[in-house]
């Protein structure tokens, strides 16, 4: 056998001559068909078949398979301004080189980004302009920090920082004087947690313990703390180790592990179990927030689903762990939302709201102000950015008052909910985390570089400052998926897209965020199986809601809540269920129904989106609602097609999850992209199996063919062949649609639960609040630079944004 040589990778540049010398002509003509197009951006789906076209007669000699046709496949954008063609190429995920190529003289020039995003600058300010351009990097600020390096570690931060902790910090004695320091400083309301001043030193610090150590073992593992409490506080020993002789020995043993031969496992381990989260405050402004009778209104969907499952099952565990470290605390969760004075028939009105499913939980509601006074009416989340410093300043009153101190963990939600999470942690010195949900950028191709042509009605260039700002400011990011941060082989993820980028007239990103940064970590939430349970689960199905569902679903009555009729109650359902805005995408999937004969067959179609029982104020609910009016009658889909007003019955949503697979159904989940997926987990939760866009968190949660599958909102044609391929071989075998079902709850039970999630997010808390500990030197860099961010251009962005008119 031929012994293996190992050879150097050659650079992109060297693959790049390579294949000009070797197929000059076959790239002459490719790149002479782009410059052709003219001066603009030109996308991966715009390129490929270019290039494609050069070879569809068989005479030419074909690049498929050579370096230049697997150059182009990672190519995310050319920007063309002839002669010259520039191309963004992702080699991988978060990590990008740039070129540009003379199409006259066929010559290469390497950039870098800051050359590449200037030429890019031209398609909006033409050549020549030389003006200075302010640069923002956050790369020297976390350069001293640890990061992997792999693909596979990106979400993975925790785990990695614990081995960097490990070993770097527990390198000798002196080193780990900054963890005795960080179990001095637990104090709950005047109350000495862990350790009190009787241990001076690590010495002592070991010492004590070993003792502790030996005593223990000499009592029943069931014995309480409080009967040897006083023993343990006469040589240094507070409460907070444990509430039975079993759990204080556990930990005790773990601290002895780490000062000894210490280990990132162990080291985790034993910083999620200190007693560190009693007060939690999650911040979620925009939208109308509360428990009932709000889904569906604008901006007001699975992030407020999300939120309101997540705080029960975090109170849960935070009382498992209280309990269990010996601690008589009552913890607080706080959600701050905007309190809305003119609440139409909702609770968002209301200041202190109770949250269902919880004892110590509340919703605390404080208003939008200016000089003028309150705002009293809803306004979009594109428009809440004038009024956010002086809602965050009010909310900082507010819960220090509610908590009668400082929250120990806060929580940010979408853009704005991050901006004062941001605000906060900096003003209350509180560790962060940052959940982002969706991150607009990716949503709206090229929003940054032709930012003046959204700003009028999106105010981008105020909401991706902010969105940087939070990014780079906070402590650990959550996300739900992989895909949320470095997106796939094939597409760009949300966070990715914050790495490099421009803002003509306004300033110029040249490194925003680095995927590869420890602080990103994916914790999949999942729902609540109170409310979403498998359709097989007979002794809980609500079997009272039947009238309704069906009155819902096959009513011949047509009126503002539901409109056109079945006529084939017999047919399975498809059934579509989000808000309806454009990326949501649902009349993308009814104009698919509508154009494929065979697939009206088969099946019916149920759409629950919009809310035809009042005028709307979102534009592209107006948009969106015109033309699904224009759909219906243009294909006669009456008798096929039922249009159901948004619902808010969480509950009645489970059942009605349920009943539509009772009719061995389906769920379409058709948006153009998805940072999760909620309803995905819930349909599949329920035992409905499950169609959902290939682009975003979906592609994640489905295993595509097992659990369910993968659709292209792209391709509509495609989408139809997928779910009439499924619904022939259902009808064939009966079986198949059993086995995709079982398959989907399957995966929710392996991954996406609530429980798994809480547990997560803890120990996250306790190993960022250390790490936030032990950095906070380093920190104060990057401090000072976001600090002049906000004041120089975010708050001047957000005070140009115009004031609601009542």
């Amino acid at each position: 056998m031929p012994e293996r040589v190992l050879t150097r990778v050659h650079s992109l540049r060297e693959r790049l001559d390579a294949t000009l010398a070797a197929h000059r002509n076959e790239i002459l003509l490719f790149l002479s068909r782009i410059e052709s197009h003219g001066k603009g951006i030109l996308k991966p789906h715009q390129l490929v078949p270019e290039f494609e076209a050069i070879f569809e007669s068989d005479k030419k000699p074909k690049l498929q398979d050579h370096a230049f046709k697997q150059l182009l496949n990672t190519t995310q954008e050319a920007i063309v301004l002839p002669p010259w063609v520039a191309l963004a190429i992702r080699l991988r995920p978060g990590v990008w080189e740039y070129v540009r190529v003379n199409v006259n003289t066929l010559v290469f020039e390497d950039l870098t980004v800051q050359q590449y995003l200037q030429f890019k600058e031209e398609l909006v300010n033409g050549s020549g302009n030389e003006k200075f351009v302010l640069e923002l990097d956050f790369e020297p600020f976390t350069a001293s920090f640890p990061k992997p390096t792999l693909t596979k570690s990106i979400g993975n931060g925790v785990e990695f920082l614990n081995r960097h902790l490990s070993a770097k910090l527990f390198q000798n004695k002196e080193s780990m004087a900054a963890l005795l320091d960080f179990l001095r400083m637990h104090h709950y309301n005047g109350k000495t947690m862990m350790l009190n001043d009787r241990i001076e030193n690590l010495n002592s610090l070991q010492g004590v313990l070993r003792k502790a150590e030996e005593y223990l073992s000499t009592l029943p593992p069931e014995t309480l703390y409080s009967d040897f409490e006083l023993k343990f506080q006469e040589i240094g020993l507070e409460r907070g180790w444990g509430d039975t002789a079993s759990r204080v020995s556990e930990m005790i043993s773990m601290l002895l592990d780490i000062l000894e031969a210490p280990d990132s496992s162990t080291l985790e381990k034993f910083l999620g179990k200190i007693p560190m989260v009693f007060n939690v405050v999650l911040l979620s402004p925009h939208g109308y927030f509360a428990q009932e009778n709000v889904l569906g209104y604008p901006d007001t969907g699975g992030q407020v689903v999300y939120i309101l499952d997540q705080v029960p099952a975090l109170e849960r565990e935070m009382l498992k762990r209280i309990k269990e470290q010996g601690l008589d605390i009552t913890p607080r969760i706080i959600i701050v939302t905007r309190l809305l004075p003119d609440a139409v028939g909702t609770t968002c009105s209301q200041r202190l709201e109770k949250v269902f499913g919880a004892e110590h939980s509340h919703i605390l509601r404080v208003p939008f102000r200016t000089e003028k006074g309150i705002l009293r009416k809803w306004i979009s989340r594109f428009e809440v950015w004038p009024y956010m410093e002086t809602f965050t300043e009010d909310v900082a009153k507010e819960i220090t008052a509610e908590l009668q101190g400082k929250p120990d963990l806060i929580i940010g939600n979408y853009s704005d909910g991050n901006l004062a999470a941001s605000l906060l942690s900096h003003k209350l010195g509180v560790t962060q985390c940052t959940i982002a949900h969706a991150l607009e950028k990716t949503k709206y191709p090229d929003s940054d570089i032709y930012v003046k042509n959204f700003d009028d009605k999106y105010h981008f260039s105020c909401q991706f400052t902010a969105d940087l700002f939070a990014m780079n400011h906070t402590d650990f990011i959550i996300t739900s998926t992989f895909q949320e941060i470095a997106g796939s082989k094939d597409t760009v993820g949300q966070y990715e897209s914050h790495m490099a980028f421009t803002m003509p007239g306004l300033y110029r990103v040249v490194h925003g965020i680095d995927v590869f940064d420890p602080k990103f970590n994916i914790v999949s939430p999942g729902a609540d199986m109170n409310v979403y349970f498998s359709y097989t689960d007979e002794e809980k199905r609500l079997t009272s809601f039947h009238p309704e569902i069906e009155e819902l679903l096959y009513s011949n009555v047509e009126n503002d809540e539901h409109l056109c009729v079945l006529k084939d109650k017999k047919k399975p359902i498809i059934f579509t269920m989000a808000r309806l805005d454009r990326v949501k995408n649902l009349t993308g999937l009814v104009e698919l129904y509508a154009k494929s004969p065979k697939l009206r067959e088969l099946v019916n179609l149920v759409v629950v989106g919009g809310d035809r029982r009042k005028e709307s104020k979102d534009l592209e609910e107006q948009a969106e609602m015109k033309k699904m009016y224009s759909l219906i009658e243009t294909y006669e889909l009456n008798g096929q097609f039922r249009w159901i007003s948004s619902q808010m019955n969480r509950v009645r949503n489970g059942e009605l999850y349920r009943y539509i697979a009772d009719t061995r159904g389906a769920f379409v989940q058709p948006a153009f992209y998805e940072a999760f997926g909620l309803t995905v987990v819930e349909a599949m939760t329920c035992g409905l199996p499950t169609f959902a866009t290939l682009h975003g968190g979906p592609a994640e949660i489905i295993v595509d063919g097992i659990s369910g599958f993968h659709i292209d909102p792209y391709n509509g044609e495609s989408v139809a062949e997928i779910l009439i391929g499924f619904f022939e071989k259902c009808t064939k075998d009966p079986s198949h649609w059993e086995a995709i079902s079982t398959g989907g709850l399957k995966r929710i039970r392996e991954k996406y639960t609530w429980q798994i999630y809480s547990e997560r997010l803890l120990n996250l808390a306790g190993v960022y609040g250390f790490w936030k500990y032990v950095s906070k030197l380093d920190r104060l860099e990057i401090k000072r630079y976001l600090e002049m961010l906000y004041a120089l251009k975010l708050r001047k962005l957000a005070e140009a944004v115009p004031l609601a008119v009542e």
